[in-house]
């Protein structure tokens, strides 16, 4: 699946970006309490994490299941913060919506064994091949979107 220009404009990515994703997921537990999501060394590309789900496995004892990530903020300072708290018996699964963290990111098990596993997407932006589209071109894509222009009613009489 990939999206262009509109989906990647509410994504942050360039409107001459191609912005791909790819399902993601990892899981949690006593065993692998933290994982690192990594981006390629490539330099044309800019990879994000799109959290949407974090739920508590098969096996999960009756306990809380915190999960924390940690990413950078928008000074550049890694920053941990708690996502969610899970417990079998009243919230066995949270969804995040749509939050996209840029990588690098890392998701713990603070508290709790597991197991858990959280989903969502890998999205890779790159510069697309059509971004050399001369102005006259996009102007003309954009007159087409151009509203007509309105008359005023008639007064009934």
């Amino acid at each position: 699946m990939s999206f262009m220009e509109d989906e990647a404009s509410d994504s942050g990515v360039d409107s001459r970006s191609r912005l791909e994703s790819y399902i993601f997921s990892c899981e949690l537990s006593s065993d692998v309490p933290f994982y690192t999501f990594q981006a390629d060394e490539d330099e044309a590309m800019e990879h994000f994490l799109e959290l949407r789900t974090i739920c508590l496995g098969d096996g999960a004892k009756e306990e809380n299941n915190v999960v924390e990530v940690t990413s950078m903020n928008q000074q550049g300072k890694k920053i941990s913060v708690p996502v969610a708290n899970l417990h079998i018996s009243c919230l066995p699964m949270v969804s995040l919506g749509e939050f996209e963290l840029m990588a690098p990111v890392t998701l713990r098990l603070k508290s709790g064994s597991g197991p858990v596993t959280v989903s969502g997407l890998h999205l890779v932006a790159t510069e697309n091949e059509d971004s050399d589209m001369s102005e006259e071109e996009d102007d003309d894509d954009d007159s087409e979107e151009e509203m007509p222009a309105f008359k005023p009613a008639k007064k009934k009489q």
